[in-house]
């Protein structure tokens, strides 16, 4: 079976700015999310894992050479079909203005059917990534791979393995730094975890963020 460890990268100063980061650049991560990266890569570094694979906004990549410092043998792969959702005009808005935006009940309530202006719908992000994955399935049958991204690509992509409907995935939480896990095989899909935190404890992280 094809192991799939879902991380979600580490903490950033974006979050703070009450804005959509989407494809902004030259995000990186805040001191505290370079201690979440640090921590992931101390408690992934017994994996046997045949690759890694990072969204390439700098967030995620930063996450994944933290994870990958632990694994010498292997290098970052970028991959643009696992990357942020193309928010289009939405990007780098502030979220408060965007909630009074009819399309904002839309992608809390309806997902299935948001696009976003100039951008991406959520089906259509939702579909490249499992595109993605189940090439990778293909090309590890039997290995552990690391997926670096977002939370809303993590989120779809948990939705989707785990047989919920498009329209719910909003129920699912996936925190900065988090791992969830899932294999695909010939007898089907498991669902082994979902936002696992575990490791913030190591240096007592508070991930309430």
């Amino acid at each position: 079976m094809t192991t799939i460890i879902f991380v979600r990268h580490a903490l950033n100063d974006w979050v703070s700015t009450g804005r959509l980061a989407g494809w902004t650049p030259d995000i990186h991560l805040n001191a505290e999310g370079q201690r979440q990266a640090e921590n992931l890569g101390r408690r992934m570094a017994t994996s046997k894992l045949a690759a890694i694979y990072s969204s390439p906004l700098e967030r995620a990549i930063e996450t994944a050479s933290a994870i990958a410092r632990h694994h010498p043998a292997l290098s970052v792969q970028v991959e643009k079909r696992i990357g942020e959702v193309d928010f289009g005009d939405w990007t780098g808005k502030r979220l408060c203005k965007l909630r009074r935006k009819p399309l904002w009940q839309v992608v809390q309530n309806q997902p299935s059917i948001a696009h976003f202006p100039g951008g991406e719908g959520i089906r259509e992000m939702q579909s490249r990534v499992i595109a993605s994955l189940e090439t990778y399935a293909r090309q590890f049958p039997d290995g552990s791979i690391v997926i670096i991204s977002h939370a809303d690509v993590i989120k779809v992509a948990v939705a989707h393995f785990a047989g919920i409907p498009l329209d719910l995935y909003q129920r699912i939480v996936i925190a900065p730094a988090s791992i969830s896990t899932i294999q695909i095989g010939k007898s089907g899909v498991h669902l082994l975890g979902i936002n696992d935190t575990a490791h913030y404890t190591l240096e007592g992280m508070n991930h309430s963020k």
